[in-house]
Parts: structure tokens; C-alpha cells; sequence
């Protein structure tokens, strides 16, 4: 090796890949292993990756909560950009890795250490989202990415060097696993194996979060989501943490088989990928928002909100969360909400999530303007001069080309 490590951080989940990295660290580097296994809401018992971290030797173990956190200052944030990737993804695996990374850095702050490391591989994303950040908060951090180093280069490979070093490998983990998954609180993505052909309808088995449409209720639930400053609040007059109220629209959304997505995207390090996505909390919270920016927002400032919005989600899923762009984005993102308060009725049902109602003290929407009704705000006649304003360029044109 060409640097000298002394002690490294691990973005640990306790299974097979990033227990193999912890011993494949030790031993190609010499040096000592802090782990750091994040709770965001996947669903999965952590005390297992601390128990397999002592009997590999690790003295320093952090397991950390961070559901609330990711909540209210990542996923919210990006909510209020209403932010869609190529039209449909709503970035639940990008938007966690900037946390993740930013703990890391932390820890190795708080401990000593003069490195970071986590498992992503050399195809994907999350390379450059977990080193982006690593360098956006510490440029001068080492980053060790076994797999772009290393020689285990099938999961077979890793089977072996784990039973090797007498790494326990949980039943389902031998042999070719039918597909990847990720998941935090928002959603979780399932990608490769069965899933890579783009043609073939993935089979039930693969959903994690939602039942099928086919199989959610016939009766259409109601629900009613509170903002204020373009956050949800509360769900049918429950005041809700940030983290509950995700949790919460994630039980609905599941139950009435919300949120699933078939998407062939384009990653940053320019191949395409096909992923199943489940999203359906978020997907009822996105519908939610629109709704009630749809009253409390002036035309202006919705308009501009959605031309700057795929430049917002392109930068969060590209990995540019502690950018300068991004944090001015946010900025005016953040202005454009200070009004967008009020509530929001959804129907969800069979797949769907529909905005039904809507109502704010904030509202823009003057129902004696737009009556069909005999109004008295309203001269109908001053649209003449409207229309003849912008239709002057046109005429001149037209008369001087023929």
C-alpha cells in the first residue's frame, strides 16, 4: 500500500460484504477498524452487526438512530423541491448516502482516525455520493473502496474468504443471491440478477414495502396531511415527528399499494440501470405537497420552482449534497415555502394517491375571480388588451414574412 493507514472508519451494515471488507481491512492495511452502522429506518435488527463486529475485534462500535435526523434534514429538504430524478425516481437511496458519509466524517473526527471506507462498488452511484461528501467535508480524509481495489470480484469469491476467516454467512447470503436490496425510511430499491433484463415483469416476490395493486383494499382510505413552511406536520389532526409521520404515510401507502416504480435510469458514471423502487409514504407526502403549494404558491415562483427542479434532484442524485449550487438552491427552495401552510385530503386507493381537497389560511385562490357567476371584481373586457399586448410580436411577424 502505498499509504500508511492508521485507523479507518467503516460504513458498516454487518453483512457479508462489509464484514469481509473489515477483515480484508485489517489485514491488507494493518490497521485498526472503527464501525459505524446507521439507523434509517431499513427495518433490519442492528444489535447483530455489533455482535459481529466484537467477535472480528473491533473496539470502537457506534450504532446510531439517525431516523429523525434523516427526516427532517435530508429528506424534507429535498421534499419541499418536490425533486423527481428523470421524471419519476424520488432519490430515496441518494439522499441517505450524504448522511451516512457525513457521520463517518464525524467519527473520524472524534476518534482519530485518518480514514473512511464503505462497500459500494466501482459501477454504481454510491461511490461517488459516499467520496463526494467524504472530500465536500474533509479534503484532506483518505478513502479506501475495497472494491475497487481488491481481487474478490464475485460473490463466490467473498464466500470463501469469509468462511476463510471463519466470517459467520447468513443461509440466503450462499450461493447467487436473486437480487440486491437497499432500503432506509423513504423507500427501498431492489436491482440486479432477476431484475436486470428490462423486459421481463419483475415477479411479487421482489416488492419489500407494498402489496400489489390488484390485492390493496376496494374502499378508498381518506387521510389528511398537515403543512407548515412546506412540511408535513401531522396526519388527520396528529401533531407527528418527523420520522413517525414518514412511518406512518409508509403503513397507508403500503396497505393500499402505493409507490412502486419500474425505472431504467441513467447513473452518473454513465451506464443505465434497472431498479424496482418503492416509495410509498413518499409518494402520498410528494402528491400532498403539490397540492397544497397548488393555493399557497404565486404562478411565478411554482413555475420557476419547477424549471430549477431537475437540476436540484440531478445534483442530489449525482452526489452533490454539500455542494455550494445545491445549498443556494436550497435557499430559494426554502424562501418559496415560507407560506405553504394548510391541509391537504388524499384518497388512496388501489395504487394511487389523489389529491381530493385542499385548504390554507395562506391560500391564494379567490373563488370571486374565477367564479362562472356574475362577479364584481373582475372586468372581463381588460383581457382585450391583454391578449393584443402579447399578440403584437406575432402579428409583426407574420406581416413581415409574409
Amino acid at each position: 500500500m502505498s499509504k500508511k493507514i492508521n485507523k479507518v472508519v467503516l460504513a458498516y451494515s454487518g453483512g457479508l460484504d462489509t464484514s469481509v471488507i473489515l477483515k480484508w481491512l485489517q489485514e491488507t492495511y494493518g490497521c485498526e477498524v472503527v464501525t459505524f452502522t446507521a439507523d434509517l429506518g431499513q427495518g433490519e435488527e442492528l444489535e447483530p452487526a455489533r455482535k459481529k463486529a466484537e467477535m472480528l475485534g473491533i473496539k470502537q462500535i457506534y450504532i446510531e438512530d439517525l431516523r429523525e435526523t434523516f427526516v427532517r434534514d435530508y429528506v424534507f429538504p429535498m421534499f419541499r423541491a418536490n425533486a423527481l430524478y428523470e421524471g419519476t425516481y424520488l432519490l430515496g437511496t441518494s439522499i441517505a448516502r450524504p448522511l451516512i458519509a457525513k457521520r463517518q466524517i464525524e467519527i473520524a473526527r472524534e476518534t482519530g482516525a485518518d480514514a473512511v471506507a464503505h462497500g459500494a462498488t466501482g459501477k454504481g452511484n454510491d461511490q461517488v455520493r459516499f467520496e463526494l461528501t467524504y472530500y465536500a467535508l474533509n479534503p484532506d480524509i483518505k478513502v479506501i473502496a475495497p472494491w475497487r481495489e481488491w481481487q474478490l470480484t464475485s460473490r463466490t469469491a467473498l464466500i470463501e474468504f469469509a468462511e476463510k476467516h471463519q466470517i459467520p454467512v447468513a443461509k440466503d447470503k450462499r450461493g447467487e443471491a436473486p437480487f440486491s436490496v437497499d432500503a432506509n425510511l423513504l423507500h427501498s430499491s431492489s436491482e440486479g440478477k432477476a431484475l436486470e433484463d428490462p423486459w421481463h415483469e419483475p415477479e411479487e416476490f421482489v416488492y419489500q414495502r407494498t402489496i400489489s395493486p390488484e390485492a390493496a383494499p376496494d374502499k378508498a382510505t381518506y387521510i389528511e396531511i398537515g403543512f407548515e413552511k412546506g412540511d408535513a406536520i401531522s396526519i388527520n389532526g396528529e401533531r407527528l415527528s418527523p420520522a413517525t409521520l414518514l412511518t406512518r404515510l409508509n403503513e397507508l401507502g403500503k396497505a393500499n399499494g402505493i409507490g412502486r416504480l419500474d425505472l431504467v435510469e441513467n447513473r452518473f458514471v454513465g451506464m443505465k440501470s434497472r431498479g424496482i423502487y418503492e416509495t410509498p409514504g413518499g409518494t402520498i407526502l410528494y402528491h400532498a405537497h403539490r397540492g397544497i403549494e397548488s393555493l399557497t404558491l404565486d404562478r411565478g415562483a411554482a413555475h420557476l420552482k419547477d424549471e430549477i427542479m431537475p437540476r436540484y434532484a440531478e445534483l442530489i442524485y449525482n452526489g452533490f449534497w454539500f455542494s455550494p449550487e445545491r445549498e443556494m438552491l436550497q435557499a430559494l427552495i426554502d424562501k418559496s415555502q415560507e407560506h405553504v401552510e394548510g391541509q391537504v385530503r388524499m384518497k388512496l386507493y388501489k395504487g394511487h394517491a389523489t389529491v381530493v381537497g385542499r385548504r390554507s389560511p395562506k391560500s391564494l385562490y379567490s373563488l370571486a375571480h374565477v367564479t362562472f357567476e356574475a362577479d364584481q371584481v373582475y372586468d372581463q373586457r381588460d383581457a382585450a388588451g391583454f391578449i393584443k399586448l402579447n399578440a403584437l410580436r406575432l402579428r409583426l411577424l407574420k406581416r413581415g414574412r409574409g
